[in-house]
């Protein structure tokens, strides 16, 4: 499949994935925000399948838009720079969250379907016929 990463460089980008999630905990870690903050933010990025609601070509957009890496570290550059630090841990808590994404494998996505992301096709549960 054309635009799909395989092999080796897969296995690098799911462990950068993997290297990011750690960074960006051990960061808010040393925020002193408390626990509590990271949890309910977490999740917060894949409320952009929502899109899917409007179509695959929509929903891909949303949810890449909400999984691209460029806008926490815009937001904890723009939290340094403006001297709000709230927005630092915004960022790095969404950064975790891309990060985790990655290290599953789950990729940006391609308006052909939820399932066809840059880092291939996500496995669907195998239905294993009894012998």
């Amino acid at each position: 499949m054309s635009g799909v990463v395989t092999g080796g460089p897969r296995t690098l980008l799911r462990l950068e994935g993997l290297g990011v999630l750690v960074a960006a905990t051990v960061a808010y870690g040393q925020q002193d925000r408390g626990w509590w903050l990271y949890a309910a933010l977490f999740l917060a990025p894949d409320l952009t399948m929502l899109g899917y609601l409007a179509g695959r070509r929509a929903g891909a957009t949303l949810y890449n838009f909400g999984h691209w890496y460029a806008l926490p570290l815009a937001c904890m550059a723009w939290g340094s720079f403006a001297q709000a630090p709230l927005l630092v841990t915004v960022g790095l808590i969404w950064a975790a969250h891309i990060g985790f994404d990655r290290a599953l494998g789950y990729g940006l996505k391609y308006a052909s379907g939820f399932g066809i992301s840059h880092l291939g096709l996500l496995a669907r549960p195998s239905t294993a016929s009894s012998r």
